[in-house]
């Protein structure tokens, strides 16, 4: 990745064209297309660590894309349905009937935090806009969830690969698997005191004390 960035030089007045790419790339990933999106993010963000590009504008692209790209695929999911992922899967292993099933679990177990923390999960940012519209998610949620996450993965993304450089690309992909098992670990918690609050009783009212 960075033998790649340092290899790259961009001309004059094309730095434009660049950020237009970034946004592009992951727009299309989010909804729902398996392209680089991840990648193409921490190469932009080396590149401005080089001063090729400006880092501001490299997240500001990758998140507009990322929502943009997302609310798309949000109404594509909405109104194909279901049907859309079985079409999908038969051409496509990345939407294999396994992954599928994951993905809808994530969503009627965690709802909006999936969109939000699924940003950081590769599987979760293919899944995340068409499967919210096919679950019928509200969209005002859905919007908020998805701003927030993709505002706060192109920040951190860009950030961090702007500042440690070559080994940028290995440390997301550990960070994406823990991004994963932090999510269901709090899924399980707060599927856990939800069945825990449910079995205690309810507190009885006192009885007034009669006046003879």
């Amino acid at each position: 990745m960075g033998e790649l960035a340092l290899a790259i030089v961009i001309p004059a007045g094309m730095a434009i064209a660049a950020y237009l790419v970034v946004g592009l790339v992951i727009g299309v990933e989010s909804m729902g297309v398996p392209l680089p999106g991840e990648t193409t993010l921490i190469a932009a963000a080396l590149l401005a660590s080089q001063g090729h590009l400006r880092l501001e504008f490299v997240i500001g692209a990758a998140a507009a894309g990322a929502i943009i790209g997302d609310s798309i695929g949000y109404y594509i999911g909405r109104k194909a349905g279901r049907g859309l992922f079985e079409r999908l899967g038969r051409r496509f292993h990345h939407f294999s009937p396994d992954r599928i099933l994951r993905a809808e679990k994530y969503f009627q177990r965690y709802g909006i935090w999936t969109v939000f923390f699924g940003r950081f999960v590769a599987l979760l940012r293919i899944f995340a806009g068409p499967m919210a519209g096919t679950l019928r998610m509200p969209y005002p949620q859905f919007l908020a969830a998805n701003a927030g996450g993709g505002v706060a993965w192109a920040a951190t993304i860009g950030i961090v690969a702007y500042n440690i450089g070559d080994n940028a690309d290995k440390i997301f992909g550990q960070l994406s698997i823990w991004a994963l098992v932090v999510l269901v670990l709090a899924g399980i918690a707060a599927y856990t005191y939800y069945k825990v609050r449910r079995k205690q009783p309810e507190p009885q009212p006192e009885s007034a004390d009669v006046q003879g």
